[in-house]
């Protein structure tokens, strides 16, 4: 894109204005929005293919029913089944509400070569005020060639009086494209919150 400038201070010289298509590389393109209630899963599989080379998830207000569950998600590799082969990495930073802190890497939450869900936030409070929100960003799920990456951050309001801050990487170890995504909980249902997939970026030729 070529830079168009006024010539002596005329603005009358710029004869075009960049187009909408050429000023997206990092917009989001909202796909779909899905509400939790008293759900089991949230799950997203259309929509995620060759259009864009990555997708971008957002959670807000995720709200377990059962105090202490996990907020998880699982991918789907081309079956009918959410079990795609993982290996991930897990640290967190976490602060109580009576100020005691810290930053730990936790081999309890890793995968290595499993086809479990991985959770993405931990131990999330049910009570009224409690809730976890956060992103999942995943990198072209429909190429053959290559591993599929995936980073998430969630923000969680533990069922200890807490803010924990959950930071997870990892990829799919499995040349299939992923035609599907789901999140749920380790135990009950998403009892209200809703989670928003974009499109990232301009269109894939």
């Amino acid at each position: 894109m070529s830079l168009k400038v006024a010539v002596n201070g005329a603005l009358t010289a710029i004869t075009a204005l960049p187009t909408a298509a050429a000023l997206t590389d990092g917009n989001l393109t909202l796909l779909t929005t899905a509400t939790a209630s008293s759900s089991a899963t949230l799950t997203f599989d259309s929509n995620i293919n060759s259009t864009y080379n990555s997708y971008l998830f957002k959670f807000i207000d995720i709200h377990p029913a059962t105090d202490g569950a996990h907020f998880q998600v699982n991918f789907r590799d081309g079956s009918t089944d959410y079990d795609a082969t993982k290996t991930t990495t897990f640290f967190r930073a976490y602060h109580t509400e009576g100020a005691l802190s810290g930053l730990e890497y936790r081999t309890a939450d890793d995968l290595a070569q499993s086809t479990s869900a991985q959770g993405i936030g931990k131990t999330v409070g049910n009570g009224n005020d409690e809730c976890c929100s956060g992103i999942l960003h995943l990198f072209d799920p429909s190429s053959t060639t290559f591993v599929k990456h995936f980073i998430s951050t969630v923000n969680v309001y533990e069922n200890g009086d807490a803010t924990h801050n959950h930071n997870v990487a990892g990829y799919c170890n499995v040349t299939a494209a992923i035609d599907g995504v789901q999140f749920s909980f380790s135990s009950g249902n998403i009892d209200a919150g809703t989670i928003k997939m974009y499109g990232v970026g301009p269109k894939q030729s």
